[in-house]
């Protein structure tokens, strides 16, 4: 395919939007949020700046330092932030902090890093170290979560907190060793510590399923964190979960479609279908795996079919208008108040699934950044 549509598609997502307004945040939009602090934003704003470092093109890390500088005030405080909610998605976008001050000199940014720090310093955590997801989830560990801290966590450590890496590798670890289904090859979404949340298997503390995107948020939370390491020790037992993981996630490709489904290990089951943000962040995380020499070279090309996959399937045109497509708005656990969310097959597939959505096309630039090494 003529990849080059790709770059046009991400210059009408920077175009078609401001500050306050981003384009690819589709639940504020739906829902009439004011605009604050989100992982939403911080998915998009990794992708634009490793789009900058592969091509040099400043207009990308204006728009990055634009944006940012929107929400972050000369104190280092943070446009609808709040430190006492505890919740690890607002970390997320601070890894792009660290860029834009190297980048910029800002010294608000710098603040701001700080300001996120000492969130995690007081985060809440289950008895064996992992996070709680967010303070409303007493000890839940969530696989979003391990990708929303552990890659700043790891950022963190190895710029400012002297290359110790422990406690990032104790939460990665944690969560291979109970969350992951060796027979499967995959990792539930969820799991209670205490095992008395409604959706928790009352044995296990486990979620009921495979949800694509959390598999997909490990992955990547994984792969990131590693490539900031500078332990070797650490790498190298982080590197093994990595390639356990990446060969496990392999046999659930479809082979008509080269995409991986909603609900992994169910792929023929009426309601599911092929999704483009887990796809994306997978193949995402084989090519950048295999560039770095983790995986076998192979996943280089395996990763590619995944991203083909994907624009032949959810890339499409309308009016001179270039859209992505395919992307499960938002899924998650619970609260007790919720219990529509529950961890079911059934519940995955209800989800909305939209279009531009930046938890898809975030990663699926991403994984374009890779891909563009390799071509």
């Amino acid at each position: 395919m003529d990849y080059a549509i790709i770059d046009r598609y991400i210059d009408r997502l920077i175009e078609d939007t401001k500050p306050e307004a981003p384009i690819w945040n589709i639940e504020n939009i739906r829902h009439g949020k004011a605009p604050g602090w989100n992982y939403i934003d911080g998915c998009m704003m990794t992708s634009l700046y490793s789009i900058y470092q592969s091509t040099g093109n400043k207009k990308y890390l204006d728009f990055i330092d634009s944006f940012v500088d929107y929400y972050v005030y000369e104190d280092g405080s943070i446009r609808g932030y709040e430190l006492d909610t505890y919740n690890l998605d607002n970390i997320n976008e601070g890894r792009i902090l660290f860029d834009l001050y190297k980048e910029t000199g800002k010294e608000k940014y710098n603040k701001a890093i700080e300001l996120l720090h000492r969130q995690l310093e007081g985060q809440p955590r289950i008895a064996i170290g992992n996070f709680w997801h967010k303070k409303i989830y007493p000890n839940q560990v969530w696989l979003d979560g391990l990708y929303m801290a552990q890659v700043f966590s790891a950022r963190y450590a190895g710029e400012r907190a002297g290359g110790d890496f422990s406690d990032v590798a104790n939460q990665f670890a944690n969560v291979y060793e109970h969350m992951y289904d060796r027979e499967k090859r995959l990792y539930y979404h969820g799991w209670d510590y205490s095992k008395s949340a409604f959706w928790a298997d009352k044995q296990t503390g486990l979620s009921k399923s495979f949800w694509l995107r959390a598999d997909g948020w490990y992955t990547v939370g994984l792969i990131d964190a590693i490539s900031y390491i500078t332990d070797e020790e650490v790498k190298a037992k982080l590197s093994e979960i990595f390639r356990t993981t990446i060969e496990g996630l392999e046999q659930y490709i479809d082979p008509q479609g080269h995409m991986f489904y909603q609900v992994i290990d169910q792929g023929g089951r009426e309601g599911n279908y092929l999704e483009t943000s887990g796809s994306a962040m997978i193949a995402y995380a084989m090519m950048k795996g295999a560039r770095l020499g983790i995986v076998d070279k192979r996943f280089a090309q395996v990763g590619k079919a995944v991203f083909d996959g994907i624009c032949a399937k959810y890339l499409s045109e309308t009016d001179g208008k270039l859209n992505l497509g395919g992307i499960c708005l938002v899924a998650g656990l619970g609260p007790e108040n919720n219990r529509r969310r529950d961890g079911t097959f059934e519940y995955y597939i209800s989800e909305p699934v939209v279009e531009n959505d930046a938890k898809g096309t975030g990663p699926f630039v991403m994984a374009y950044t890779e891909l563009k090494r390799i071509i």
